[in-house]
């Protein structure tokens, strides 16, 4: 059995690769679109192994962005990209459904500011219809502030988009990663790739951590996927890092937005829009700078200061609020306007690339996609009958019952009614099982994705200590 694996398809070992596993497809990149295309293809009689260069899973772009589970109706009609949001939208609301995934179905609302931007409302409801999106209605004024009071002043008209709502990025990408786990995909961590060697029946991977061989290879690798694409002689596109700085607001702040607040979108991005979380926060941001560095996520003075500033002008109370955190990502632009999804069929070799912001909802769709792409390469995808149920996820958001809040799920174990942290009240259970998971965290960022732990107003001040010592009990095997 393979590394990290459950049940399912096993790679076969040949001798005279030195013992060397051979996975039928390995899938570079554990962000939030390599882990849907690891568990969609361990749906199917495959060998599965899906390679991170990190210690965690979503432990890059998936881990900061703005968490907006989209509808598409914005997207460029036509595009790969409209078609895949579209169809990610209904799978990721099924699917965090299924599973417990925190989701809030908030509906969103498009603001324009000026006579301009007030013009450019027929056209984006005329595109959302073009993009299969009929429910969009174009409100008045008087509308916009009926449904958003707390709205600084000088809107002139709006957008409503009802479906639009906000999601848990970290707990959507750990499902996937242990659905595919649980499937019998072989989840590598710590496998940064170093090399490629395409042979006549399978390709070697060069890793960190030791070879890995593969019949097919699926870049999924974010902000190294023109890298990984270079390594098969290709040269499609160039990553451009886009930082995204965000400011969190305290959950006081929760009660002046009830909706995603939109501007109308540029060339550039979507804007700087305000929104509440599923932590029970309002977010503000993101910047759109693009960079050279790949690794510059670290926050700016002047980017902040420029949050401030429009976060007042969006909700002017916003000014009395306190912050509770900063951060930024990054994105993976390119210079194509659409997704770069192709197969190089000679090389047994399928990229992913330029998948924006959109991927966290496009996500499900792209691994239904690949494998379609797979299957018309010559793949042979065989459903299989014996799928465990999908994982039950741990119920992170604030609409959600939180175990700190179950009576009955206390009187069972009193750990869920020993908080830990009492910022975000995530109790001594929540932490234990995080580290005991099949996938568990290896540093504080990581219990605090899976838990909340060390993202309140205190921001580790108080449970830091409490947190780390748990930390490093697990890791020896003693969580208790």
């Amino acid at each position: 059995m393979a590394e990290g694996a459950a049940p399912g398809a096993v790679a076969a070992t040949s001798p005279a690769a030195g013992g060397v596993p051979t996975y039928d497809v390995a899938v570079v990149g554990a962000g939030v679109v390599g882990c849907a295309v690891a568990r969609e293809l361990a749906g199917f009689d495959l060998s599965v192994a899906l390679l991170e260069a990190r210690d965690d899973v979503g432990d890059v772009t998936s881990k900061a962005n703005t968490a907006i589970w989209h509808t598409g109706f914005d997207a460029s009609p036509g595009t790969l990209e409209a078609r895949l949001v579209a169809r990610g939208w209904q799978l990721l609301g099924d699917y965090a459904e299924a599973t417990g995934i925190p989701l809030e179905r908030t509906g969103a609302l498009l603001v324009a500011w000026d006579d301009e931007q007030r013009d450019a409302l027929p056209g984006l409801e005329r595109k959302a219809r073009e993009n299969g999106y009929e429910r969009c209605e174009i409100v008045d004024a008087e509308r916009v502030y009926a449904l958003e009071p707390a709205l600084g002043p000088g809107a002139r008209g709006g957008l409503v988009v009802p479906d639009e709502g906000i999601v848990c990025p970290w707990t959507t990408t750990l499902a996937l990663a242990l659905d595919a786990q649980a499937r019998g995909t072989a989840v590598r961590l710590g496998h940064h790739v170093d090399g490629v060697e395409v042979g006549a029946t399978h390709t070697r991977l060069v890793t960190s951590a030791g070879p890995v061989d593969a019949r097919w290879v699926v870049g999924a690798a974010g902000l190294g996927a023109d890298h990984l694409d270079r390594a098969f002689g290709h040269e499609r596109f160039t990553v451009t890092p886009r930082r995204g700085q965000l400011l969190v607001f305290d959950k006081l702040a929760r009660r002046l937005v009830d909706r995603v607040v939109l501007p109308v979108p540029t060339a550039k991005g979507k804007g700087v829009l305000v929104s509440p979380t599923v932590y029970g926060n309002v977010m503000v941001g993101p910047t759109a700078e693009d960079l050279a560095d790949r690794r510059a996520t670290g926050t700016t003075e002047e980017g902040l200061a420029g949050l401030l500033a429009r976060s007042e002008g969006l909700v002017p109370a916003l000014a009395d609020e306190e912050l509770t955190a900063t951060y930024a990502g990054l994105r993976a632009a390119t210079e194509h306007r659409d997704y770069v999804v192709e197969v190089d069929a000679a090389q047994r070799y399928l990229c992913l690339g330029g998948i924006r912001s959109t991927g966290l909802t496009s996500s499900m769709a792209l691994g239904e996609h690949v494998a379609a792409l797979l299957a018309d390469a010559g793949v042979e995808l065989t459903p299989r009958t014996d799928l465990p149920p999908p994982p039950a996820m741990p119920p992170i958001g604030e609409a959600q019952r939180r175990p700190y809040a179950d009576a009955e799920r206390i009187a069972a174990d009193p750990d869920y009614g020993r908080v830990v942290c009492f910022c975000e009240r995530v109790t001594r259970g929540e932490v234990r099982d995080a580290l005991a998971s099949p996938l568990p965290p290896s540093d504080l960022g990581g219990v605090r994705r899976r838990t909340r732990a060390t993202m309140g107003r205190c921001q580790a001040f108080f449970c830091g200590a409490e947190v780390a010592a748990m930390l490093v009990e697990g890791a020896r095997g003693g969580a208790r």
